[in-house]
């Protein structure tokens, strides 16, 4: 079971990732009622020998087709709309994370610290620890504090790239000349990894994200630590 469950998504750390899983489960669950019932149907017709002259041509059952359809559709619609509206609102943020995507690599500024940006490239696999990811882990992650609101504001210095972090719900496009911005809380801590969703040239893969959630006195501490460097 471990091994399959590390073949899988890591599990959502931001109230939006939680709301997109729900979404998920809940689509599914239409869809395999959806399934269920036309198989249902159509086995129903293949092995019945009877006919219903009344099925030929019946008002009734037309508005039925057609009515149950448009009702599934507004049954997911409404849960999409609130989700989306969710996705856009941007609360008062305690911290702004600015991001620039670079070929290929990824720049990162705190915008309420002085002097706190760094450079994020991907670790080579002869420099990585023993508990290292191989083509995720980064010589410099990204270190955030849990329990907080926080604003990323996300750009481009070359060609168009896609910061995404699954486990945060998140995938932003970085766009030369445009700021995007998104906004998310982080609920407990750990490391969550993502990586360039955009095919932005040869070393497009190699440009991972490693997002690090940590309680706010260790992130003060961090950010006293690295602000100077």
């Amino acid at each position: 079971m471990a091994t399959w469950s590390a073949l899988g998504f890591q599990n959502s750390v931001t109230p939006l990732m939680e709301q997109l899983t729900f979404f998920h489960d809940h689509t599914m669950m239409v869809l395999i009622f959806i399934t269920t019932l036309v198989g249902y149907m159509m086995g129903s017709l293949f092995f019945n020998p009877f006919i219903d002259r009344h099925l030929s041509e019946n008002q009734l059952m037309e508005i039925v087709w057609t009515g149950l359809p448009a009702l599934i559709l507004i049954f997911i619609a409404f849960p999409s709309l609130r989700l989306l509206y969710l996705l856009d609102e941007t609360n008062t943020p305690v911290i702004t994370l600015k991001v620039v995507g670079h070929q290929w690599y990824w720049s990162y500024e705190y915008s309420d610290f002085e002097h706190l940006e760094f450079d994020s490239y991907m670790m080579p696999t002869k420099d990585l620890p023993n508990s290292g990811f191989r083509l995720l882990d980064v010589d410099n992650r990204t270190t955030l504090p849990m329990h907080t609101q926080i604003r990323a504001l996300i750009t481009a210095a070359d060609v168009i790239h896609s910061w995404t972090v699954p486990a945060l719900g998140i995938k932003a496009d970085a766009i030369p000349g445009r700021l995007n911005q998104i906004s998310f809380y982080l609920n407990r801590p750990g490391l969550f990894f993502g990586q360039c969703s955009e095919i932005c040239g040869a070393n497009h893969s190699f440009m991972p994200i490693v997002i690090e959630s940590v309680p706010i006195d260790t992130f003060l501490d961090w950010v006293m630590a690295n602000k100077d460097n």
